[in-house]
C-alpha cells in the first residue's frame, strides 16, 4: 500500500504547492495530469524521497518516509522504489546488460538473469543487450530507463514522462508494459505526463 498525507511543499521563490491525497494498493495504477509548473514532477521526487516536504509524509509498504534517515531513505528507495526519469541515468561506459545486471544488483545482491532477459525481450531490447548505451536511439534509451526503473520489482514505480519520446506504436506498448509489470510484481504505479494519449489507458487519474 503507497499512501500519501497532506503533502505541502514551498521553493525558494516562495511558490507554495498543495497536493491531494494518494492511497494506492499492490498492482494498482495511477495517471497524474496537469500543466507545466503545478508540481507533478515535485510530487514524483516527494513520494521518492529525494526531496522531503515541509509538511505531510508519504508511506510505502507500512514505512513512513518521514521516520527515515537520509542514508536510510535512500537504502529504501534503492530496494523499493523503481525510478523512470525524463533525463536518462545510465553508466556510458557499460554496455546495455551490464547496466540492468548493476541495477538489479544494487542494493540487494540479486542475480536473476531471466528477469533480465525476459523484461529486455518485451522492451525490444534483447538485441541490443551487447550495445553500449551511446549506441542507442532516443527511443531505445526511453526503453532502457523504463527497464531500469523496473527490473528489481519495486514495491512503486513512478514514472516522469515515460512516453515523451516514444512514437505511437511504443507508446502504447511501454504503457500497456508498465501496467502489466505493476501487477505482477504487486508494485503501486504512478505516471506523470502531459502525454494526451496515455489518458484512455487510465481510469484512475487525477489532475493538478
Amino acid at each position: 500500500m503507497v499512501e500519501t498525507s497532506n503533502l505541502y511543499y514551498t521553493y525558494e521563490d516562495v511558490t507554495a504547492l498543495t497536493f491531494p491525497d494518494i492511497a494506492l494498493t499492490p498492482g494498482e495504477h495511477m495517471l497524474v495530469m496537469g500543466p507545466s509548473g503545478v508540481g507533478k514532477t515535485t510530487l514524483l521526487y516527494l513520494m521518492a524521497g529525494l526531496l522531503p516536504p515541509i509538511r505531510g509524509n508519504v508511506v510505502i509498504d507500512g514505512t513512513g518516509l518521514n521516520m527515515l534517515s537520509r542514508k536510510e531513505i535512500d537504502k529504501f528507495r534503492g530496494e523499493h522504489i523503481g525510478l523512470i526519469f525524463q533525463q536518462y541515468h545510465f553508466i556510458k561506459s557499460l554496455n546495455v546488460s551490464d547496466n540492468l545486471h548493476l541495477r538489479q544488483t544494487f542494493p540487494k545482491s540479486t542475480n536473476d538473469k531471466k528477469r533480465l532477459h525476459e523484461l529486455a525481450e518485451r522492451l525490444g531490447l534483447a538485441e541490443h543487450l551487447s550495445k553500449k548505451v551511446t549506441e542507442l536511439s532516443q527511443g531505445q534509451q526511453q526503453r532502457l530507463s523504463i527497464a531500469l526503473g523496473l527490473i528489481h520489482k519495486p514495491k512503486l514505480v513512478l514514472a516522469d514522462e515515460p512516453t515523451s519520446n516514444l512514437d505511437d506504436v511504443n507508446c502504447i506498448k511501454v504503457i500497456n508494459l508498465l501496467k502489466e509489470e505493476a501487477e505482477i510484481c504487486k508494485s503501486s504505479l504512478l505516471i506523470i505526463t502531459h502525454d494526451l494519449r496515455v489518458m484512455s489507458h487510465f481510469h484512475n487519474r487525477i489532475e493538478l
